[in-house]
């Protein structure tokens, strides 16, 4: 495995190659450390390859750019350059996504965001055994699920071989498997609530740290502010689906709420962490909901100037709120 210094230097060295078969010529190069690949600058124009995860790169190579007081950006990826060419539409700052095909680019067509299925009849059935065991239900693409404080503890499946729909009890997909190979005699209700009820302990406000409260902050978030509207000024907040399906419960990714804030329907996007991708997120998110007004909600903690100049690039502009 190459070390992280040696990948640094590689990806530097395949940037400079990419922009000067591409300009032509010997341009001048400026390179610049950039902790997500790669990044430099030529002619007053920023340069900028995405590795490692480059759908979760763009706020990132904005807030690069606005530091050097570029005039435009230039994004290169070997994938996901469509979601980025379509998030990178929204601002108001000259930005350029390129797919990287061996050693040419080619420009970046956007692509829509995805057609959310609706939720299968035989899993919306169970919904109420979610609510009768204490959990919140949650609808994210097609999936119906159960949460306690933001964490999913449940979630309801069709078996792969006997086609059978049944409610899974666990955190996460392995706790899933290994709470069913263990309790698998136990009545689902009972089990759920079980569950329900020893996470909800975890996850109560001033709780000593647990794995149970480590994980999806930002979904804790947005469960206070359904509870607790007025933390935003808000009068309700209801949760909403995401703009994409949320790959896995370990990795932090923004949530959605929809809220009424001074008689408007306002797009609330959750984050919790130093994520500089939230504003490209929430650009996403308000135009799956189809809501024009958004906020960022964020630990105060979390909140950096560069979310601030971001967001003010949006078109139109987000706001930014702290809480806590």
């Amino acid at each position: 495995m190459i070390d992280e210094s040696r990948r640094a230097q590689l990806l530097s060295v395949k940037l400079a190659t990419l922009v000067r078969e591409h300009l032509g010529g010997q341009p001048e190069l400026v390179a610049g450390e950039f902790g997500r690949g790669a990044a430099l600058v030529v002619d007053g124009a920023a340069w900028v390859l995405l590795d490692g995860q480059p759908e979760r790169g763009l706020g990132a190579a904005i807030a690069w750019a606005l530091r050097r007081e570029v005039a435009e950006l230039n994004v290169l990826a070997e994938r996901a350059t469509g979601l980025l060419a379509r998030r990178a539409a929204h601002f108001r700052f000259p930005i350029s996504v390129w797919h990287v095909e061996g050693r040419t680019l080619l420009p970046a067509v956007a692509e829509p965001l995805p057609t959310t299925p609706p939720v299968l009849a035989a899993h919306d059935e169970l919904r109420a055994t979610i609510v009768e065991a204490g959990a919140t239900p949650v609808v994210e693409h097609g999936v119906l699920g159960g949460e306690v404080e933001g964490l999913e503890v449940c979630r309801v499946v069709t078996d792969g071989y006997t086609d059978e729909v049944r409610l899974e009890v666990g955190v996460g997909a392995h706790d899933r498997e290994a709470f069913m190979m263990l309790h698998g005699n136990k009545p689902t209700a009972v089990a759920l609530a079980e569950v329900v009820q020893a996470v909800r302990e975890h996850r109560r406000p001033g709780a000593p740290r647990h794995p149970l409260n480590m994980l999806a902050q930002e979904r804790s978030l947005r469960a206070a502010l359904v509870t607790q509207p007025e933390l935003i000024g808000a009068t309700s907040v209801v949760t909403v689906e995401p703009p994409l399906p949320r790959p896995n419960l370990k990795d932090a990714v923004p949530c959605v709420a929809l809220a009424v804030i001074d008689g408007e329907q306002v797009v609330v996007v959750c984050s919790s962490g130093v994520d500089l991708d939230l504003l490209p997120y929430a650009v996403d998110a308000r135009s799956a909901v189809g809501v024009e007004r958004a906020v960022v909600v964020l630990p105060a903690r979390d909140a950096l100037d560069a979310q601030q100049r971001l967001a003010a690039l949006v078109d139109p502009p987000l706001r930014v709120l702290t809480v806590g």
